[in-house]
């Protein structure tokens, strides 16, 4: 009996899902639990296999296609049944054959401008070449796919190449070698009448992932919507190393990093100056009791945020542990779309790539992110000496519609003292 296999609900803000690969071809066979096809959220991709065994009947959207979720996707069954019935109906087919062409549509096409001449010889089908027609075309590396010829019996002068050369968007010397090895025109040639030019060469552009358009719309949301500005300042980080070091000088603990601890200094702080614990949505302030942490994951598919809930309940081994593990998954992308949403306040740690200081970008509506960045040796002056210390740098960017100046300063001196009583806030 004929199976449909449907989009599934892959957390409760995903609506629709990329169709990024078909993994099985129509008329393949399959057996139960292989994967079918891969499929993009805008957060992380998921792959979909087969319930049972049976021939994939029918796939009903190519890849690179929006698909609602709960819509049938493809069909498993045996040869000669019926898919009509679970045919959605803006399906697309996925893998089709190409129609047969005429003589006439089939025949080689005049050069585009901006087209890449790739260096072979004249053909027996463009028509018999004079030699110095022959000679013109090796002399200049210049061998279009079709040539009409003014000579008797549709034979090529040197005045047709002629003509065409000048007319179409050739390569030049230098450029033409280059193509020989592989590279390809981008556009149109620059140069005069269209020349080609090394300029004009190099790798195609690709289009962006489906992650990386969400994050570009994010940005720009981000940057459009809100009233953005950046507080620095700078921690003592001797306490951050001295923990550091007691838990790798331990064993059988978790392994808390630098990061670990800021975190955990953070929800803390956010304890004690909940204003920033909030959102802006719609012209009104929605504050929150529960603190959900927000952290910065870079993963092979671009930036995701995954979200420890009730940082605020947890003790720093705990929130170490979830917070690994939340990486993890959204490296290998088998991260659940529920894990990255609903922060209420958010970190980005660049301090492990030597960043001094940045500007990080608001996630709305939340109304702040704080930056972390690396840890430096730094001058301060203490009774009336100059001593050097490890300082770790911060850099707190708020919404000025909602958190004015002098509330994230204090917010970011409240982080400040936490970090720099790391040692007694912690039990390790």
């Amino acid at each position: 009996m004929a199976t449909a296999v449907e989009i599934p609900k892959l957390g409760n803000t995903v609506e629709e899902c990329l169709i990024a690969k078909w993994r099985k071809q129509k008329g393949e066979r399959v057996s139960a639990g292989e994967i079918v096809a891969e499929i993009e959220t805008d957060k992380a991709t998921f792959e979909l296999t087969a319930p049972l065994d049976g021939i994939l009947l029918d796939t009903f959207f190519e890849e690179g296609t929006l698909v609602p979720v709960f819509t049938n996707l493809f069909v498993i069954g045996e040869p000669g049944e019926s898919v009509d019935a679970f045919r959605p109906k803006s399906a697309t087919p996925a893998q089709t054959a190409a129609p047969k062409q005429s003589a006439a549509e089939s025949a080689p096409a005049e050069p585009e401008r901006g087209t890449a001449i790739t260096s072979t010889a004249p053909s027996a089908s463009s028509g018999a070449f004079s030699p110095r027609a022959r000679r013109f075309a090796e002399e200049r590396g210049f061998h279009p796919a079709a040539v009409s010829g003014s000579g008797p019996a549709g034979r090529v002068l040197e005045d047709d190449l002629r003509k065409q050369y000048y007319t179409s968007a050739r390569p030049s010397s230098a450029a033409q070698r280059r193509i020989e090895a592989g590279e390809e025109a981008r556009g149109d040639g620059s140069g005069a009448a269209g020349l080609i030019l090394t300029g004009d060469l190099g790798p195609k552009a690709t289009r962006i992932s489906g992650i990386r358009e969400k994050i570009a719309r994010r940005m720009r949301e981000s940057l459009a919507g809100t009233a953005q500005y950046t507080l620095n300042a700078s921690a003592n980080a001797a306490g951050l190393l001295s923990v550091r070091a007691k838990v790798k000088a331990s064993k059988g603990g978790p392994d808390i990093n630098i990061n670990d601890l800021v975190t955990f200094c953070t929800v803390k702080a956010l304890m004690e100056v909940p204003e920033l614990n909030a959102e802006f949505i719609d012209g009104k302030i929605q504050k929150h009791a529960e603190i959900h942490i927000g952290f910065a994951c870079d993963t092979p598919r671009g930036l995701m945020v995954p979200v420890v809930r009730d940082a605020h309940l947890l003790p720093v081994g705990e929130l170490s542990l979830k917070m690994k593990d939340l990486s993890a998954r959204a490296v290998a992308g088998s991260i659940a779309v529920d894990d990255l949403s609903g922060a209420t306040f958010t970190l980005s740690n660049l301090g492990n790539f030597g960043i001094e200081s940045f500007t990080p970008l608001l996630n709305p509506p939340q109304v702040a992110i704080l930056g972390v960045d690396g840890i430096q040796v730094k001058p301060v002056r203490r009774d009336g000496k100059i001593e050097f210390i490890d300082s770790i740098g911060l850099s707190l960017t708020l919404d000025h519609q909602v958190i004015d100046g002098a509330p994230g300063a204090r917010f970011l001196r409240v982080v400040r003292e936490k970090i720099e009583n790391v040692e007694s806030l912690c039990t390790i």
